[in-house]
């Protein structure tokens, strides 16, 4: 079997154990304790998804409507950084996938995929965290039956949609592999981080 066949299984796993690590220490500030060898494939989707977990736990917290306006601010800016960080690594293991297949011979059709390998992990990443949140509430004995038959009907849709994403990232790669599909990556080019091109930012500058 071509590891492209269980690449998907290896991320969920990955996937799964950071969200539970993260919920073992529950402290959006800790630091990941990654068990992979650095640079590995396996190291930049634990961080991956170690880096969304946190954002996911700070959109939560922004939420609060007694939030102190400068906690919310400090937030705020703790959300961005994870942004710039969730980017910075999706980009990297984009570069560990056109590695891989910097060899594939494209056949004369080959076409170009709507988004890449790894922006496609990255929102199988987000709904692991969606499912394990939702189960969450599922489980709660503090609400009404119907809110948990509600909730019990929202997490049977996002367990649909996670066997659709697998099986559609895990055909994305085959189709790469077989050079059906263009392995190709733009960079995301954001601005509003960049001292040089937001003008918000440089227009301060002495």
């Amino acid at each position: 079997m071509q590891w492209t066949e269980h690449f998907c299984d290896l991320a969920l796993q990955i996937f799964h154990d950071a969200i539970d690590h993260y919920h073992i220490k529950r402290d959006v500030e800790s630091s990941p304790d990654n068990p992979y060898t650095f640079k590995t494939i396996e190291y930049m989707l634990y961080q991956k998804c170690w880096i969304d977990t946190i954002q996911w736990h700070m959109e939560d917290n922004m939420r609060d409507p007694q939030i102190d306006p400068e906690e919310a601010l400090a937030v705020r800016r703790h959300i961005d950084r994870c942004n710039q960080d969730r980017t910075d690594m999706v980009e990297l293991i984009d570069g560990y996938f056109e590695q891989k297949f910097e060899n594939v011979v494209l056949l004369p059709d080959a076409r170009i995929n709507t988004e890449s390998p790894a922006w496609a992990l990255d929102r199988l990443s987000i709904l692991q965290l969606k499912i394990y949140h939702m189960r969450v509430e599922s489980q709660r004995s503090d609400t009404s039956d119907a809110q948990r038959e509600t909730v019990k009907t929202k997490l049977k849709v996002l367990e649909e949609q996670n066997r659709d994403l697998t099986k559609a990232i895990t055909e994305l790669l085959r189709d790469i592999a077989a050079g059906k599909v263009v392995m190709k990556v733009y960079k995301q080019m954001k601005m509003y981080n960049d001292p040089n091109l937001n003008p918000v930012l440089y227009s301060k500058k002495d």
